[in-house]
């Protein structure tokens, strides 16, 4: 029997769409021991196609992706069997410490969250430093450059 592989995946369009509307990221880094570090975070599409997210920059997954710059992430969405699809994405991960850009994606996670991310037009650039929240630098953003996608749409079926 011929694998269903391919005519269960998702287009371009679809994983965009996927990664527009989703909230919640689910984040592998490798631990020291080898052993996988999984964490759900918050997160965005930026204008270059990059994926972005921010955390504390002391937290272990930060520690993991300094040392180990892959990365793979997940996002899904369904409940029942036939309704669920997702993407994996296989990447390289930059620690960006920088809190104007850390600010930057913290706004537009924010803008996200609060179902206005369709309002590209709210200036994302123009905080300065000394407007920046606090947060902003206890956090890092990290940016996956991905490198491989798998994905899956089960309503294909």
């Amino acid at each position: 029997m011929p694998s269903r592989r391919n005519a269960i995946e998702l287009t371009k369009d679809e994983i965009l769409e996927m990664l527009t509307t989703e909230r919640v990221l689910q984040v592998a880094s490798i631990n020291p021991d080898g052993t996988p570090h999984l964490a759900p975070m918050w997160f965005v599409v930026d204008d270059d196609g990059s994926i972005s997210f921010t955390t504390y920059g002391k937290s272990q997954k930060i520690k993991n992706l300094e040392r180990d710059h892959r990365i793979t992430v997940v996002t899904d969405a369904g409940h029942a069997y036939n309704e669920v699809k997702g993407v994996s994405i296989d990447g390289t991960a930059e620690v960006i410490r920088e809190p104007t850009h850390t600010a930057r994606i913290m706004k537009l996670v924010g803008l996200k969250h609060s179902d206005q991310m369709t309002n590209r037009t709210i200036d994302t650039n123009s905080d300065r430093d000394d407007d920046l929240p606090p947060a902003a630098y206890k956090r890092v953003v990290v940016k996956i450059t991905p490198t491989r996608f798998r994905s899956w749409d089960h309503g294909k079926i």
